[in-house]
């Protein structure tokens, strides 16, 4: 192109009108936003194409069939397992049952057995826990039916605490059942029975505490002596003593002390019955104690006798690893039993209140048998609430803790001593039990639904252990010495 061309082409341009300019600038424009608009419209179809397509695809796909899948594709899928998340304290997370297993109690104490949640050692001493501040109180109440287990696990509890230098006392024995294991270990079981010679007398000063000042010690004596005496009249009377009562009961006790050295329960009844003219110069002192008389000489010429009516023929060694009243001999009737029990815990009685004694179990088989008589029961209440003192871990046995609502009447002081046992007991152990017994074993022991329908399925040895607010179940286990021991003659399971 010359340069006249190219002067001429610009100077064409230039002289083009402003107007048509501006009218090819909006066309421009338009087409521009024409393209863009068809652009986005285009890419919206595709992407409903898309989603449509893979709506089609989804639906057309089968994930499960409706019998389940064969073979080892059953109940898989190509979808991906998906969950929300959730945050939470390990506290609260605790309680996801069965999700989450129990730590366990350590590994310092008593072999058990085998925890079956979490499928390790479970092990098990009160005052072990107490002194690690998990319980504050030793005590222990087991409960369980017939057969379940609950004896074979009371023996093994206790003989497996005696290498660890504890040592045992059943003050009562109902049906024999621990004489062998007292035998075995070392210890002694005393048997009593009509015409056997063995004499046992609750009058005896009993073991005297290391250390223990002479009044200290002659007001000791001389209280348990009075209490023992007026717990066994009540429970033969089966009512509370009078003032009166009392009174010539006391009386009898200074003279016969005052009068021998070795006071028996004859030379009480004597006094009683025929006290002394100084002592009863209207008559009166005779009337007031007349029942309470009638009421111990059944003890001495009644269907008691030949038990505690002499000396002991027997002494009480607190330093021997078990000792057992064994009481079958005499079970002819729940008074008669609670009679002897309340005799034979007050032979033991100084040696199980000495501070210095160290640590003991003290085992109260049959407890429903005890905890009828309201003496035997503030007996027993008393050595619950002073366990931690004395170094005693008390072991209550019951078939059901419905047995509980059988001692006294709703709402009288028997009824809430009977409660405290169960409250001063932080382990509860629980076997197997009737359907009937569901609700009120839960109520007392503020069971879950889970561990209340739990009981009914435990098997022979296996058992809820319920300690203060942590929860177990455990199945003990025995070495074959062990299982052959705990046997009970012809109860060939050896589970009663």
């Amino acid at each position: 192109m010359t340069g006249s061309e190219s002067e001429r082409l610009l100077t064409a341009v230039l002289v083009v009108p402003a107007s048509e300019r501006r009218r090819l600038r909006k066309e421009r424009r338009h087409a521009a936003a024409r393209l863009e608009a068809e652009q986005r419209h285009t890419e919206r179809a595709a992407a409903q194409a898309k989603a449509e397509a893979d709506r089609a695809e989804r639906r057309a796909t089968t994930y499960l069939a409706p019998a389940g899948e064969p073979g080892p594709a059953a109940l898989r899928t190509p979808g991906r397992f998906r969950l929300p998340r959730h945050q939470d304290t390990s506290a609260t997370l605790a309680g996801v049952f069965p999700f989450l297993a129990e730590a366990g109690l350590g590994s310092d104490g008593v072999f058990i057995g085998q925890d079956l949640y979490s499928g390790g050692s479970f092990v098990y001493d009160p005052w072990v826990l107490y002194a690690h501040g998990v319980i504050t109180a030793p005590n222990l109440v087991l409960a369980g039916i017939v057969g379940a287990g609950k004896s074979a696990l009371a023996k093994s509890l206790y003989v497996r605490s005696i290498p660890f230098g504890r040592r045992v006392y059943v003050p009562g024995d109902p049906k024999g059942e621990h004489t062998a294991v007292a035998q075995a270990v070392g210890g002694k079981a005393i048997i009593l029975g009509h015409g056997l010679t063995t004499r046992l007398n609750p009058l005896d000063e009993g073991y005297r505490p290391t250390g223990m000042p002479d009044s200290e010690w002659a007001t000791t004596v001389a209280a348990r002596r009075r209490d023992l005496i007026g717990a066994l009249a009540e429970t033969v009377l089966d009512r509370p003593l009078s003032p009166l009562e009392h009174t010539a009961i006391d009386i009898a006790l200074t003279g016969t002390v005052a009068e021998n050295d070795v006071p028996i329960l004859p030379m009480i009844v004597d006094h009683i019955l025929t006290p002394d003219p100084a002592d009863d110069t209207d008559g009166r002192l005779t009337e007031d104690g007349r029942l309470v008389g009638h009421a111990l000489r059944r003890l001495v010429a009644g269907d008691l006798a030949g038990l505690f009516d002499g000396p002991s023929t027997v002494i009480f060694d607190p330093s021997l690893p078990m000792i057992s009243l064994d009481l079958s001999r005499v079970t002819e009737n729940s008074t008669l039993m609670s009679v002897l029990m309340t005799c034979s815990s007050a032979w033991m009685e100084s040696a199980l209140l000495d501070p210095a004694g160290g640590q003991r179990w003290v085992v109260y088989d049959e407890a429903w048998r005890l905890m009828a008589y309201p003496a035997l029961l503030k007996r027993m209440d008393a050595q619950w609430r002073l366990a931690r003192f004395y170094g005693i871990a008390n072991m209550l046995i019951f078939h059901r803790l419905g047995d509980l609502d059988n001692v006294g009447d709703q709402g009288s002081a028997m009824r809430s001593l009977a409660s405290s046992l169960l409250a001063n007991a932080e382990t509860r152990i629980v076997y197997r039990q009737e359907a009937d017994q569901l609700g009120t074993t839960s109520a007392a022991l503020g069971l879950t639904g889970t561990e209340q329908k739990l009981l009914p399925t435990l098997g022979v040895g296996q058992g809820l252990w319920r300690i203060k607010s942590r929860s177990f179940v455990v199945q003990h286990q025995l070495h074959p010495n062990e299982y052959a021991l705990y046997q009970t003659g012809a109860r060939a399971s050896g589970l009663q």
